[in-house]
Protein backbone atom coordinates (compact mmCIF):
# COMPACT_ATOMS: atom_id res chain seq x y z
CA UNK A 1 0.00 0.00 0.00
CA UNK A 2 2.97 2.18 0.45
CA UNK A 3 3.97 2.00 -2.76
CA UNK A 4 0.44 2.19 -4.41
CA UNK A 5 0.19 5.66 -2.43
CA UNK A 6 3.12 7.07 -3.44
CA UNK A 7 1.91 6.38 -7.19
CA UNK A 8 -0.97 7.85 -6.90
CA UNK A 9 0.67 10.68 -5.20
CA UNK A 10 2.94 11.04 -8.01
CA UNK A 11 -0.10 11.99 -10.47
CA UNK A 12 -1.44 14.44 -7.90
CA UNK A 13 2.06 16.16 -8.08
CA UNK A 14 1.99 16.63 -12.35
CA UNK A 15 -1.37 18.01 -11.88
CA UNK A 16 -3.70 14.62 -12.39
CA UNK A 17 -7.12 16.72 -11.15
CA UNK A 18 -10.45 17.53 -11.90
CA UNK A 19 -9.59 21.09 -12.58
CA UNK A 20 -6.16 20.73 -14.66
CA UNK A 21 -7.51 17.31 -16.62
CA UNK A 22 -10.73 19.46 -18.01
CA UNK A 23 -8.71 22.03 -18.45
CA UNK A 24 -6.08 20.13 -20.82
CA UNK A 25 -9.07 18.59 -21.99
CA UNK A 26 -10.61 21.73 -23.46
CA UNK A 27 -13.78 20.71 -21.12
CA UNK A 28 -16.33 23.19 -19.44
CA UNK A 29 -16.66 20.04 -16.86
CA UNK A 30 -15.41 16.63 -16.86
CA UNK A 31 -19.34 15.46 -17.09
CA UNK A 32 -18.67 16.32 -21.33
CA UNK A 33 -15.95 13.94 -21.71
CA UNK A 34 -17.52 11.27 -24.49
CA UNK A 35 -15.64 8.28 -26.08
CA UNK A 36 -16.83 9.52 -29.96
CA UNK A 37 -14.03 12.42 -29.18
CA UNK A 38 -10.71 10.39 -28.27
CA UNK A 39 -9.12 10.83 -31.57
CA UNK A 40 -9.54 14.89 -31.18
CA UNK A 41 -8.46 15.03 -27.32
CA UNK A 42 -5.14 12.83 -28.38
CA UNK A 43 -4.20 14.55 -31.76
CA UNK A 44 -5.15 17.92 -30.29
CA UNK A 45 -5.27 18.18 -26.55
CA UNK A 46 -2.79 15.32 -25.90
CA UNK A 47 -0.27 15.78 -28.45
CA UNK A 48 2.25 17.72 -26.40
CA UNK A 49 3.60 14.41 -24.60
CA UNK A 50 4.38 15.36 -21.27
CA UNK A 51 3.36 14.00 -17.87
CA UNK A 52 0.01 14.45 -17.16
CA UNK A 53 -0.99 14.22 -21.22
CA UNK A 54 0.67 10.62 -20.61
CA UNK A 55 -1.12 9.91 -17.48
CA UNK A 56 -4.56 11.21 -18.74
CA UNK A 57 -4.31 8.89 -21.81
CA UNK A 58 -3.34 6.14 -20.05
CA UNK A 59 -5.64 6.42 -16.58
CA UNK A 60 -9.01 8.12 -18.03
CA UNK A 61 -8.82 8.20 -22.03
CA UNK A 62 -7.87 3.84 -21.83
CA UNK A 63 -4.88 4.76 -24.07
CA UNK A 64 -1.61 2.99 -24.94
CA UNK A 65 0.99 4.69 -24.01
CA UNK A 66 4.79 3.45 -24.91
CA UNK A 67 7.12 2.71 -21.94
CA UNK A 68 9.26 5.97 -22.09
CA UNK A 69 6.34 7.85 -21.19
CA UNK A 70 5.33 5.28 -18.71
CA UNK A 71 8.87 5.52 -16.97
CA UNK A 72 8.44 9.31 -16.60
CA UNK A 73 5.28 9.03 -14.51
CA UNK A 74 6.42 6.62 -11.91
CA UNK A 75 9.55 5.66 -9.80
CA UNK A 76 10.94 2.16 -10.67
CA UNK A 77 9.50 0.48 -7.32
CA UNK A 78 6.26 2.41 -7.67
CA UNK A 79 5.63 1.08 -11.18
CA UNK A 80 6.76 -2.12 -10.08
CA UNK A 81 3.96 -2.16 -7.63
CA UNK A 82 1.02 -1.40 -10.16
CA UNK A 83 2.77 -4.20 -12.44
CA UNK A 84 2.90 -6.99 -9.81
CA UNK A 85 -0.81 -5.64 -9.27
CA UNK A 86 -1.86 -5.86 -12.53
CA UNK A 87 -3.31 -2.35 -12.59
CA UNK A 88 -0.91 -1.54 -15.39
CA UNK A 89 0.21 -4.13 -18.03
CA UNK A 90 1.60 -5.00 -21.65
CA UNK A 91 -0.49 -5.44 -25.45
CA UNK A 92 0.34 -7.30 -27.65
CA UNK A 93 2.65 -4.86 -28.93
CA UNK A 94 4.66 -4.27 -25.98
CA UNK A 95 2.22 -0.63 -25.03
CA UNK A 96 1.27 -0.37 -21.78
CA UNK A 97 -2.33 -0.04 -20.80
CA UNK A 98 -4.02 0.17 -17.30
CA UNK A 99 -6.60 -2.25 -16.44
CA UNK A 100 -8.72 0.32 -14.57
CA UNK A 101 -9.58 4.27 -15.03
CA UNK A 102 -8.58 6.43 -12.01
CA UNK A 103 -10.87 9.20 -12.19
CA UNK A 104 -10.29 12.57 -10.60
CA UNK A 105 -13.21 13.97 -8.37
CA UNK A 106 -11.91 17.66 -7.23
CA UNK A 107 -8.55 16.73 -5.84
CA UNK A 108 -9.40 12.57 -4.88
CA UNK A 109 -8.18 10.18 -7.35
CA UNK A 110 -10.79 6.85 -7.27
CA UNK A 111 -10.08 4.04 -9.33
CA UNK A 112 -13.24 1.63 -11.05
CA UNK A 113 -13.58 -0.22 -14.33
CA UNK A 114 -13.15 1.51 -17.51
CA UNK A 115 -16.25 3.75 -18.34
CA UNK A 116 -16.14 2.54 -22.27
CA UNK A 117 -15.27 -0.96 -21.51
CA UNK A 118 -16.81 -2.41 -24.95
CA UNK A 119 -14.45 -0.18 -26.64
CA UNK A 120 -11.78 -2.43 -28.80
CA UNK A 121 -9.13 -0.90 -26.00
CA UNK A 122 -8.65 -2.58 -23.76
CA UNK A 123 -10.52 -5.22 -25.55
CA UNK A 124 -13.32 -6.83 -23.81
CA UNK A 125 -16.40 -7.15 -25.98
CA UNK A 126 -19.16 -7.40 -23.75
CA UNK A 127 -19.69 -5.45 -20.52
CA UNK A 128 -19.30 -8.30 -17.39
CA UNK A 129 -22.52 -8.08 -15.35
CA UNK A 130 -20.44 -7.84 -12.14
CA UNK A 131 -18.91 -4.31 -14.05
CA UNK A 132 -18.19 -1.69 -10.96
CA UNK A 133 -19.72 1.97 -12.28
CA UNK A 134 -17.34 4.50 -13.46
CA UNK A 135 -17.30 7.68 -12.06
CA UNK A 136 -19.37 9.37 -14.28
CA UNK A 137 -22.19 12.47 -14.67
CA UNK A 138 -24.37 10.94 -11.89
CA UNK A 139 -21.31 10.35 -9.61
CA UNK A 140 -20.54 13.71 -9.94
CA UNK A 141 -23.85 15.13 -9.68
CA UNK A 142 -24.19 13.43 -6.12
CA UNK A 143 -21.22 14.53 -4.86
CA UNK A 144 -21.15 18.47 -6.01
CA UNK A 145 -24.33 18.60 -3.80
CA UNK A 146 -24.23 16.42 -1.02
CA UNK A 147 -23.83 18.41 2.38
CA UNK A 148 -20.51 18.03 3.73
CA UNK A 149 -20.90 18.85 7.71
CA UNK A 150 -19.27 16.87 10.36
CA UNK A 151 -21.24 13.63 11.02
CA UNK A 152 -20.91 10.73 13.46
CA UNK A 153 -22.14 7.54 11.09
CA UNK A 154 -22.69 7.72 7.42
CA UNK A 155 -23.75 4.97 5.31
CA UNK A 156 -22.89 4.51 1.23
CA UNK A 157 -25.44 2.18 -0.14
CA UNK A 158 -24.96 1.03 -3.79
CA UNK A 159 -21.38 2.00 -3.51
CA UNK A 160 -20.03 1.01 -6.35
CA UNK A 161 -16.12 2.65 -6.55
CA UNK A 162 -17.09 3.74 -3.23
CA UNK A 163 -16.69 7.07 -4.28
CA UNK A 164 -19.30 8.66 -2.27
CA UNK A 165 -18.46 6.89 1.05
CA UNK A 166 -14.98 7.77 0.42
CA UNK A 167 -15.97 11.75 0.72
CA UNK A 168 -18.19 11.06 3.21
CA UNK A 169 -14.82 9.67 5.39
CA UNK A 170 -13.55 13.15 5.41
CA UNK A 171 -16.22 14.49 7.33
CA UNK A 172 -17.42 11.75 9.08
CA UNK A 173 -16.44 9.44 11.78
CA UNK A 174 -17.37 6.32 10.72
CA UNK A 175 -19.08 5.10 7.24
CA UNK A 176 -20.22 1.82 6.26
CA UNK A 177 -20.32 1.09 2.62
CA UNK A 178 -22.73 -0.93 0.93
CA UNK A 179 -23.09 -3.24 -2.45
CA UNK A 180 -24.30 -6.26 -3.75
CA UNK A 181 -21.73 -7.00 -6.19
CA UNK A 182 -18.62 -8.44 -4.24
CA UNK A 183 -16.29 -6.79 -7.39
CA UNK A 184 -17.78 -3.90 -6.01
CA UNK A 185 -17.32 -3.89 -2.96
CA UNK A 186 -13.91 -4.84 -3.14
CA UNK A 187 -13.06 -2.26 -5.38
CA UNK A 188 -14.56 -0.08 -2.53
CA UNK A 189 -12.02 -1.56 -0.26
CA UNK A 190 -8.85 -1.08 -2.34
CA UNK A 191 -10.01 2.81 -2.77
CA UNK A 192 -10.15 2.82 0.90
CA UNK A 193 -6.77 1.20 0.96
CA UNK A 194 -5.07 3.41 -1.22
CA UNK A 195 -6.37 6.72 0.00
CA UNK A 196 -5.49 5.54 3.48
CA UNK A 197 -9.19 6.05 4.79
CA UNK A 198 -9.13 4.49 8.57
CA UNK A 199 -12.89 4.80 8.73
CA UNK A 200 -14.39 2.73 5.98
CA UNK A 201 -16.02 -0.41 6.66
CA UNK A 202 -17.36 -2.25 3.43
CA UNK A 203 -19.96 -4.64 3.60
CA UNK A 204 -21.63 -7.06 0.89
CA UNK A 205 -25.25 -7.08 0.75
CA UNK A 206 -28.86 -5.94 -0.86
CA UNK A 207 -29.21 -2.34 0.60
CA UNK A 208 -29.95 -2.25 4.29
CA UNK A 209 -29.94 -5.71 4.92
CA UNK A 210 -26.57 -5.78 6.32
CA UNK A 211 -27.02 -2.65 8.86
CA UNK A 212 -29.73 -4.64 10.59
CA UNK A 213 -31.58 -1.47 13.15
CA UNK A 214 -28.43 0.79 12.76
CA UNK A 215 -29.41 4.43 11.95
CA UNK A 216 -27.18 7.37 9.86
CA UNK A 217 -26.91 10.41 10.13
CA UNK A 218 -26.18 10.78 6.55
CA UNK A 219 -27.11 8.54 3.75
CA UNK A 220 -26.21 8.58 0.04
CA UNK A 221 -26.67 6.44 -2.61
CA UNK A 222 -26.23 6.48 -6.55
CA UNK A 223 -28.81 3.28 -7.29
CA UNK A 224 -29.45 1.59 -10.48
CA UNK A 225 -31.88 3.49 -12.17
CA UNK A 226 -32.45 2.39 -15.79
CA UNK A 227 -35.71 1.05 -16.84
CA UNK A 228 -34.22 -1.84 -19.11
CA UNK A 229 -36.21 -4.06 -21.40
CA UNK A 230 -33.28 -6.38 -20.38
CA UNK A 231 -32.33 -6.67 -16.40
CA UNK A 232 -28.27 -7.12 -18.03
CA UNK A 233 -26.26 -4.30 -16.03
CA UNK A 234 -26.14 -5.08 -12.47
CA UNK A 235 -24.65 -2.01 -11.29
CA UNK A 236 -26.93 0.01 -14.15
CA UNK A 237 -30.75 -1.44 -14.59
CA UNK A 238 -33.30 -0.81 -12.07
CA UNK A 239 -35.91 -3.90 -13.95
CA UNK A 240 -38.54 -2.82 -16.34
CA UNK A 241 -39.85 0.06 -14.29
CA UNK A 242 -36.24 1.29 -13.18
CA UNK A 243 -37.90 1.31 -9.93
CA UNK A 244 -37.29 -2.04 -8.04
CA UNK A 245 -34.16 -0.71 -5.98
CA UNK A 246 -35.47 2.75 -5.85
CA UNK A 247 -38.52 1.90 -4.11
CA UNK A 248 -37.12 -0.09 -1.37
CA UNK A 249 -34.28 2.08 -0.79
CA UNK A 250 -36.43 5.10 0.01
CA UNK A 251 -39.33 3.17 1.51
CA UNK A 252 -36.15 2.33 4.21
CA UNK A 253 -34.75 5.55 4.73
CA UNK A 254 -37.76 6.19 8.15
CA UNK A 255 -36.16 3.01 9.58
CA UNK A 256 -32.58 4.04 9.18
CA UNK A 257 -32.43 7.81 8.79
CA UNK A 258 -31.44 9.62 12.44
CA UNK A 259 -33.11 12.33 14.03
CA UNK A 260 -31.25 15.04 12.33
CA UNK A 261 -29.86 13.62 9.74
CA UNK A 262 -29.89 13.51 5.65
CA UNK A 263 -30.24 11.53 3.11
CA UNK A 264 -29.34 12.40 -1.25
CA UNK A 265 -29.74 10.33 -4.07
CA UNK A 266 -28.96 10.73 -7.25
CA UNK A 267 -31.52 9.06 -9.41
CA UNK A 268 -33.68 8.77 -12.64
CA UNK A 269 -37.20 8.52 -13.44
CA UNK A 270 -39.80 7.58 -15.83
CA UNK A 271 -42.80 10.36 -15.78
CA UNK A 272 -45.97 9.64 -16.51
CA UNK A 273 -48.25 13.13 -17.95
CA UNK A 274 -48.16 15.48 -15.13
CA UNK A 275 -47.84 13.09 -12.19
CA UNK A 276 -46.02 14.67 -9.88
CA UNK A 277 -43.24 12.68 -8.63
CA UNK A 278 -43.13 13.77 -4.89
CA UNK A 279 -46.60 11.54 -4.78
CA UNK A 280 -44.37 8.48 -5.91
CA UNK A 281 -41.74 9.68 -3.08
CA UNK A 282 -44.21 10.07 -0.20
CA UNK A 283 -46.08 7.14 -1.21
CA UNK A 284 -42.98 4.73 -0.79
CA UNK A 285 -41.81 6.73 2.53
CA UNK A 286 -45.01 5.02 3.79
CA UNK A 287 -46.72 8.87 5.47
CA UNK A 288 -43.31 9.53 7.32
CA UNK A 289 -42.70 13.09 8.28
CA UNK A 290 -39.85 13.90 6.03
CA UNK A 291 -39.47 17.26 3.97
CA UNK A 292 -37.97 16.59 0.08
CA UNK A 293 -35.96 18.66 -1.99
CA UNK A 294 -36.48 17.54 -5.98
CA UNK A 295 -33.38 19.05 -7.94
CA UNK A 296 -34.21 18.40 -11.48
CA UNK A 297 -31.14 18.52 -13.40
CA UNK A 298 -31.94 16.90 -17.11
CA UNK A 299 -35.08 15.74 -18.78
CA UNK A 300 -34.91 13.41 -21.76
CA UNK A 301 -38.14 12.69 -24.11
CA UNK A 302 -38.97 8.73 -23.74
CA UNK A 303 -37.67 8.91 -27.61
CA UNK A 304 -34.61 10.39 -27.71
CA UNK A 305 -33.79 7.92 -24.08
CA UNK A 306 -34.37 4.84 -25.67
CA UNK A 307 -32.29 6.12 -28.96
CA UNK A 308 -29.51 6.74 -26.24
CA UNK A 309 -29.78 3.48 -24.95
CA UNK A 310 -30.31 1.01 -27.51
CA UNK A 311 -27.65 -0.97 -28.45
CA UNK A 312 -26.51 -3.52 -31.37
CA UNK A 313 -24.77 -0.95 -33.44
CA UNK A 314 -22.91 -3.74 -35.50
CA UNK A 315 -25.86 -3.55 -37.86
CA UNK A 316 -28.72 -0.63 -38.16
CA UNK A 317 -30.92 -3.69 -38.05
CA UNK A 318 -29.81 -4.86 -34.91
CA UNK A 319 -29.98 -1.01 -33.25
CA UNK A 320 -33.72 -0.33 -34.82
CA UNK A 321 -34.58 -3.71 -33.34
CA UNK A 322 -33.37 -2.69 -29.93
CA UNK A 323 -34.92 0.76 -30.06
CA UNK A 324 -38.12 -0.76 -30.95
CA UNK A 325 -37.64 -2.65 -27.26
CA UNK A 326 -36.39 0.30 -25.23
CA UNK A 327 -39.07 2.26 -26.45
CA UNK A 328 -42.19 -0.37 -26.27
CA UNK A 329 -40.61 -0.33 -22.79
CA UNK A 330 -41.24 2.56 -21.80
CA UNK A 331 -44.53 2.80 -23.79
CA UNK A 332 -45.79 0.08 -21.31
CA UNK A 333 -44.85 1.62 -18.27
CA UNK A 334 -46.13 4.81 -19.36
CA UNK A 335 -43.76 6.81 -19.57
CA UNK A 336 -43.49 10.51 -21.66
CA UNK A 337 -39.78 11.53 -20.63
CA UNK A 338 -37.18 10.18 -17.76
CA UNK A 339 -35.74 12.81 -15.57
CA UNK A 340 -32.47 12.97 -13.48
CA UNK A 341 -32.70 14.04 -10.26
CA UNK A 342 -30.87 14.48 -6.91
CA UNK A 343 -33.23 14.02 -4.11
CA UNK A 344 -32.40 15.01 -0.26
CA UNK A 345 -34.48 13.48 2.80
CA UNK A 346 -34.68 15.21 6.28
CA UNK A 347 -37.12 14.49 8.94
CA UNK A 348 -39.33 17.61 9.27
CA UNK A 349 -40.29 19.37 12.11
CA UNK A 350 -43.88 19.35 12.09
CA UNK A 351 -44.44 21.76 14.79
CA UNK A 352 -43.77 24.18 11.81
CA UNK A 353 -46.60 22.56 9.44
CA UNK A 354 -47.13 19.51 7.47
CA UNK A 355 -43.73 17.95 5.57
CA UNK A 356 -42.88 20.06 2.58
CA UNK A 357 -41.83 19.33 -0.74
CA UNK A 358 -39.71 21.73 -2.88
CA UNK A 359 -39.15 21.33 -6.56
CA UNK A 360 -36.28 23.54 -8.41
CA UNK A 361 -35.00 23.49 -12.13
CA UNK A 362 -31.06 24.74 -11.73
CA UNK A 363 -29.49 25.31 -14.84
CA UNK A 364 -25.83 23.98 -14.13
CA UNK A 365 -24.07 21.48 -11.59
CA UNK A 366 -20.48 22.18 -11.97
CA UNK A 367 -19.34 23.13 -8.58
CA UNK A 368 -20.05 22.39 -4.78
CA UNK A 369 -23.43 23.00 -3.96
CA UNK A 370 -23.82 21.25 -1.04
CA UNK A 371 -24.39 24.64 1.72
CA UNK A 372 -26.93 25.50 -1.39
CA UNK A 373 -28.54 22.28 -0.43
CA UNK A 374 -28.23 23.28 3.31
CA UNK A 375 -30.21 26.77 2.84
CA UNK A 376 -33.17 25.37 0.82
CA UNK A 377 -33.88 23.81 3.84
CA UNK A 378 -33.00 26.27 6.31
CA UNK A 379 -34.70 28.87 4.60
CA UNK A 380 -38.16 26.46 3.95
CA UNK A 381 -38.15 26.14 8.20
CA UNK A 382 -37.31 29.67 8.74
CA UNK A 383 -40.76 30.91 6.41
CA UNK A 384 -42.78 27.97 8.19
CA UNK A 385 -42.10 28.62 11.67
CA UNK A 386 -45.41 30.05 13.63
CA UNK A 387 -43.41 33.10 14.79
CA UNK A 388 -42.07 34.51 11.05
CA UNK A 389 -44.58 37.32 11.20
CA UNK A 390 -42.65 38.24 14.58
CA UNK A 391 -39.53 38.21 12.81
CA UNK A 392 -39.86 39.50 9.84
CA UNK A 393 -41.79 42.59 12.55
CA UNK A 394 -38.24 42.91 14.41
CA UNK A 395 -36.03 42.06 11.45
CA UNK A 396 -34.18 43.60 8.43
CA UNK A 397 -34.27 42.27 4.83
CA UNK A 398 -31.69 42.56 1.89
CA UNK A 399 -31.07 41.37 -1.23
CA UNK A 400 -29.29 37.76 -0.96
CA UNK A 401 -26.66 39.33 -3.49
CA UNK A 402 -26.27 40.72 -6.96
CA UNK A 403 -29.40 39.55 -8.80
CA UNK A 404 -30.27 39.68 -12.67
CA UNK A 405 -33.80 40.81 -13.08
CA UNK A 406 -34.94 39.64 -16.45
CA UNK A 407 -38.30 40.43 -17.88
CA UNK A 408 -40.55 40.01 -21.03
CA UNK A 409 -44.21 41.19 -22.24
CA UNK A 410 -45.93 39.51 -24.12
CA UNK A 411 -48.39 41.17 -26.57
CA UNK A 412 -52.13 41.00 -27.15
CA UNK A 413 -55.52 41.53 -26.35
CA UNK A 414 -54.84 40.90 -22.69
CA UNK A 415 -50.75 42.59 -21.89
CA UNK A 416 -49.00 40.70 -19.62
CA UNK A 417 -45.91 41.33 -18.17
CA UNK A 418 -43.57 38.59 -16.63
CA UNK A 419 -40.69 38.99 -14.54
CA UNK A 420 -37.67 36.24 -13.29
CA UNK A 421 -34.61 36.23 -10.72
CA UNK A 422 -31.43 34.49 -10.81
CA UNK A 423 -29.14 35.26 -7.96
CA UNK A 424 -25.71 35.28 -9.74
CA UNK A 425 -22.30 33.37 -8.90
CA UNK A 426 -24.45 30.89 -7.16
CA UNK A 427 -23.35 26.53 -7.91
CA UNK A 428 -27.03 25.74 -8.22
CA UNK A 429 -28.21 28.80 -11.03
CA UNK A 430 -31.70 29.22 -10.78
CA UNK A 431 -34.27 31.29 -12.55
CA UNK A 432 -36.81 32.28 -10.09
CA UNK A 433 -40.34 33.46 -11.19
CA UNK A 434 -41.80 36.42 -9.77
CA UNK A 435 -44.99 37.88 -8.81
CA UNK A 436 -45.90 41.81 -9.30
CA UNK A 437 -45.02 42.16 -5.48
CA UNK A 438 -42.13 40.17 -5.07
CA UNK A 439 -40.17 41.91 -8.52
CA UNK A 440 -41.47 45.08 -6.87
CA UNK A 441 -39.89 44.33 -3.13
CA UNK A 442 -36.31 43.10 -5.01
CA UNK A 443 -36.40 46.63 -6.92
CA UNK A 444 -37.06 48.64 -3.84
CA UNK A 445 -34.44 47.08 -1.79
CA UNK A 446 -31.59 49.04 -2.62
CA UNK A 447 -30.63 48.90 1.28
CA UNK A 448 -31.31 46.29 3.94
CA UNK A 449 -34.97 47.70 5.39
CA UNK A 450 -37.32 46.83 8.04
CA UNK A 451 -40.87 45.98 7.11
CA UNK A 452 -41.85 49.33 7.54
CA UNK A 453 -39.07 50.87 5.58
CA UNK A 454 -39.64 48.89 3.04
CA UNK A 455 -43.85 49.64 2.69
CA UNK A 456 -42.74 53.05 2.84
CA UNK A 457 -39.98 53.04 0.31
CA UNK A 458 -42.85 54.49 -2.42
CA UNK A 459 -46.28 55.32 -2.30
CA UNK A 460 -47.00 54.07 -5.97
CA UNK A 461 -47.69 51.66 -6.18
CA UNK A 462 -48.36 51.18 -2.56
CA UNK A 463 -47.86 47.58 -1.42
CA UNK A 464 -49.93 46.40 1.45
CA UNK A 465 -48.48 45.44 4.29
CA UNK A 466 -49.72 41.75 3.69
CA UNK A 467 -49.15 41.28 0.32
CA UNK A 468 -45.42 42.42 1.53
CA UNK A 469 -45.02 39.73 3.87
CA UNK A 470 -46.50 36.86 2.26
CA UNK A 471 -43.77 38.38 -0.80
CA UNK A 472 -41.25 38.38 1.78
CA UNK A 473 -41.20 35.06 3.03
CA UNK A 474 -41.46 33.57 -1.03
CA UNK A 475 -38.11 35.43 -1.33
CA UNK A 476 -36.51 34.14 1.75
CA UNK A 477 -37.97 30.68 1.36
CA UNK A 478 -36.11 30.93 -2.24
CA UNK A 479 -33.20 32.67 -1.22
CA UNK A 480 -33.38 35.74 -2.73
CA UNK A 481 -33.61 37.82 0.40
CA UNK A 482 -32.18 37.27 3.30
CA UNK A 483 -33.69 37.94 6.69
CA UNK A 484 -31.58 39.59 9.38
CA UNK A 485 -31.74 40.64 12.89
CA UNK A 486 -32.49 44.59 13.32
CA UNK A 487 -29.23 46.48 14.39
Amino acid sequence: MPALRNAVSCLARIGYAERRIRERLGLADLTEIRWRALPIYRAEKLADRDPLASAIDLFLLQGAIPLAELNGLFAKAELDVLIQIGLIYLDERGLARAAVSLYPVGDRLIFSDHAWPSLPHPGCVNVPRDQVMSVGTDSRWLARATVRRPVGAALDLCTGSGIHALLAAAHARRVLAVDLNPRAAQCTRFNGLASGATNLEVRVGDLYKPVGEERFDLITANPPFVPSPRNLLQYRDGGRSGEEVQRRLIAGLPQHLAPGGRAQIVTEFGERGDEPLADRLREWLGGAAMDIHILRLRENSAANYAIGHADGADTYAAFLDSVHDWAGNLKTQGYTRIVSVLLAFEWSDTAAGRPWTRTENPQSLHVNAGNEVEAAFANERLVRQPNFPELLERGRVCRAGPIALLEARVLGRNVRANAQAELLGKALPILQTLDAVEREILVRLEQPATLSELEALAKEPPLEKAAVMAALGSLIRRGLVLLKPSD
